[in-house]
């Protein structure tokens, strides 16, 4: 119903109302309306129809925040004025790129790439009026997430949080973490299904009330369209697009926010940097230059050179792209990367590509150490394994020194791992000791 229509009705109530008050004067009825029994009756006509119609109005435009805040207003609390709020201060962050914070009294407003935002709303608070239409309002507290990134769940497994999840996108026997394994095969964590294919019964039926997305959810928009639809927040993160390897992990930060969890996020971040900046002062001075030092050729031509790859089924190989956080780490713990100078042949959000062998072969035979990115099809234990993926890796360097090296499954799942990661990849370029090693192992011959 629209506006026009909703102040014709009124006017047209208004002339009704005088009119029967004329010829009940006139006709002095033994027991007239009073002019305020009149205006009453009518207002309360008016006030029916009015909120009927502001009901229908509010449905079609899906104003659920115009409901919560009336509903307050019935009960007489006061409604906060988004336009009239200001900022009181910001999240502090030492490497992510890809969310910020900023702190608005009570309310938390959360931005992602830029784009997308969302407002936590904190408990026995309503949604703001005049909250901008690109702004999702969440509730706050989270009892029923549906965590979909399986590189998420670990920093929600590092901040003891996992409680807050009810379900994951990833099956039992596809974690390599096994606390999380273990949560899911109990049934504390249930399967809510994989990103293009959730089980929206479950999810409802769990009261489901944030999900948490990885990027790939944008090849099936519908399957977010659908969870908003239901009245559930649908939040993507980032993290696989941060260029610096600790900003993935620094994601802890947001989420410790969405859980309470704030200390012990900053806590895990705070040692973070510590080990961070201990690896940086060790490689400064075995080479006696700062890391990472982009415009310094010469001290990345004195750096070792390493290789990180995976051989596919078809026979390409597939790389990390030159600026990847993974080329990242290897720079800092004082390595140089094999494929640093590849030319992309197309621009696109993958962080990997592919090459043909006889590129591969040309531009690694004289690397200092081989890594095999064990992610995709499994872990190997030996140079046997290694050489049955192409006899041509016999020529190499690397594996004529013994300095070839294997990552384990769990690597990639451990967004949490960043910083040990570094740590191994320091040990391995640096020629340090290498039985404490958690996410590499060497070939055995």
């Amino acid at each position: 119903m629209s506006k026009v229509t909703i102040i014709f009705e009124r006017i047209i109530m208004q002339m009704i109302v005088v009119v029967a008050c004329c010829a009940l004067f006139l006709c002095g009825c033994s027991n007239p309306l009073s002019n305020n029994d009149a205006t009453n009756n009518a207002a309360d006509n008016g006030s029916n129809n009015a909120a009927d119609n502001g009901l229908n109005n509010a449905a079609d435009n899906g104003s659920n925040n115009a409901t919560d805040n009336s509903e307050k207003n019935s009960q007489g609390a006061s409604v906060d004025d988004w336009k009239q709020m200001k900022k009181t201060g910001e999240m502090e962050l030492e490497f992510a790129n890809q969310f910020r914070v900023d702190y608005y009294d009570d309310y938390d407003l959360i931005t992602i790439a830029d784009k997308e935002k969302y407002l936590l709303i904190p408990e026995n608070r309503s949604t703001p009026n005049n909250l901008e239409k690109d702004v999702t309002p969440i509730k706050m507290p989270l009892q029923n997430m549906y965590v979909v990134s399986s590189a998420s769940m670990d920093l929600f497994r590092e901040l003891d949080a996992l409680d807050f999840v009810k379900m994951t996108g990833t099956k039992s026997a596809d974690w390599s973490i096994d606390s999380i394994r273990k949560m899911v095969d109990s049934g504390k964590i249930l399967y809510g299904g994989k990103y293009s294919a959730p089980d929206y019964e479950m999810i409802l039926k769990n009261k489901c009330d944030f999900a948490l997305e990885s990027t790939m959810i944008f090849h099936n928009p519908k399957v977010k369209e659908e969870l908003e639809s239901f009245g559930i927040p649908v939040m993507v993160e980032r993290l696989s697009y941060e260029s610096e390897p600790l900003g993935r992990a620094e994601w802890i930060k947001l989420f410790g926010l969405l859980t309470g969890k704030n200390e012990i996020a900053d806590a895990y971040m705070d040692d973070c940097s510590r080990r961070y900046d201990a690896v940086l002062n060790k490689v400064s001075k075995n080479i006696d230059s700062d890391v990472p030092k982009k415009d310094s050729s010469n001290s990345q031509n004195s750096r070792p050179k390493v290789a990180f790859f995976y051989i596919s089924s078809n026979g390409y190989v597939n790389i990390r792209k030159p600026g990847d956080y993974i080329t990242k780490m290897i720079e800092i713990a004082g390595g140089s990367y094999a494929f640093c100078d590849v030319v992309l042949e197309e621009e696109n959000a993958l962080s990997t590509m592919n090459l043909q062998m006889e590129s591969f072969y040309e531009k690694a035979i004289d690397a200092d150490i081989i890594i095999y990115n064990s992610t995709i099809d499994g872990e190997i234990e030996t140079v046997e394994q290694l050489l049955a993926k192409s006899p041509l890796l016999k020529d190499f360097k690397a594996v004529k020194n013994h300095n070839a090296w294997c990552t384990g499954k769990n690597m990639f799942q451990e967004t949490t791992g960043t910083i040990g990661m570094i740590e191994d990849l320091y040990r391995v370029i640096n020629g340090e000791d290498e039985t404490e090693l958690k996410y590499l192992h060497k070939l055995r011959d």
